[in-house]
């Protein structure tokens, strides 16, 4: 689930200190430890029950009001507008050639692609890149920490759980102008609800991967975890690490006796039907 709308109030709270003092530390451990596992299942229910409450349904009208133009070009908008968060994470990476592809891709949209409604850049050819403060600490050296399940935010880690304050509050300009703009009614939060609203609509097509998972919580623990290693490795981790994150380097690992478990759960549930949108 995307994180929380009142985000940029926790940049205020959050010591950045802290990142000072993780960053001697060493290598993360296997993504198969999950030692806040009781935990983070206790809350993943309750984000479950959240968004079948009250996000999911709000991201299914809005499907049904919209059409699949309208609604790519809002992705488009908020991609964009979203823009400054990458290229700032480029610089602090010292990564100057990214950062300045990020740039020239912003500009392009914000331009040629009126407001970043449009996506002109993609058709020129500059690639569209996803960089956060989360990479830039990996990157740093920081060690990925604890799987996270935070309520209302969802899957993150130790080490990723900075993006969020830090993002939020020096480089997402939804945040910033939620910060300096004070509306009636905490209208100026309305940005973010609906960039809230637009991700959740989009996710509504994969949901069938994850309700078919032999575990729910395990598939998105193992997928945000992934993607996180290929965001930080440009789309090439080295073979060691995706073994490490697999668990197999683990010698107590069968994986007779997971595939033995996967087929147990899929026929127990065979006969459950999907959520329909």
């Amino acid at each position: 689930m995307p994180r929380l709308l009142r985000l940029p109030a926790l940049g205020r709270v959050l010591p950045l200190a802290l990142v000072a003092l993780l960053a001697g530390c060493a290598i993360a451990k296997p993504r198969t430890d999950d030692p806040l596992e009781k935990f983070n299942r206790k809350v993943y229910a309750f984000n479950d029950s959240l968004d079948k409450a009250i996000i999911r349904p709000v991201a299914v009208g809005y499907r049904k009001v919209t059409n699949p133009p309208v609604r790519r070009a809002f992705s488009d908008f908020f991609t964009n507008i979203r823009m400054p968060i990458t290229v700032a994470n480029d610089l602090l990476q010292a990564r100057p050639k990214q950062a300045v592809q990020s740039t020239g891709r912003f500009l392009v949209n914000l331009t040629l692609g009126v407001g970043g409604f449009f996506d002109p850049a993609s058709q020129l050819g500059i690639p569209l890149e996803d960089n956060d403060f989360g990479v830039t600490l990996a990157r740093w050296g920081v060690p990925e920490g604890d799987f996270l399940m935070l309520p209302f935010v969802g899957p993150t880690t130790v080490r990723d759980v900075w993006r969020m304050p830090v993002d939020s509050y020096f480089f997402d300009p939804l945040s910033l102008y939620a910060r300096n703009n004070h509306y009636e009614y905490h209208q100026q939060y309305l940005p973010q609800l609906f960039y809230l609203v637009t991700i959740r609509a989009r996710a509504i097509d994969a949901e069938s991967f994850l309700e078919s998972a032999y575990d729910p919580y395990v598939f998105l623990r193992d997928a945000y975890r992934q993607r996180r290693l290929y965001q930080i490795y440009d789309g090439n981790p080295p073979a060691s690490v995706i073994q490490q994150m697999q668990g197999l380097d683990d010698s107590n690992f069968d994986p007779e006796q997971l595939l033995d478990e996967q087929h147990q759960w899929e026929n127990k549930h065979s006969g459950q039907a999907s959520r329909q949108p």
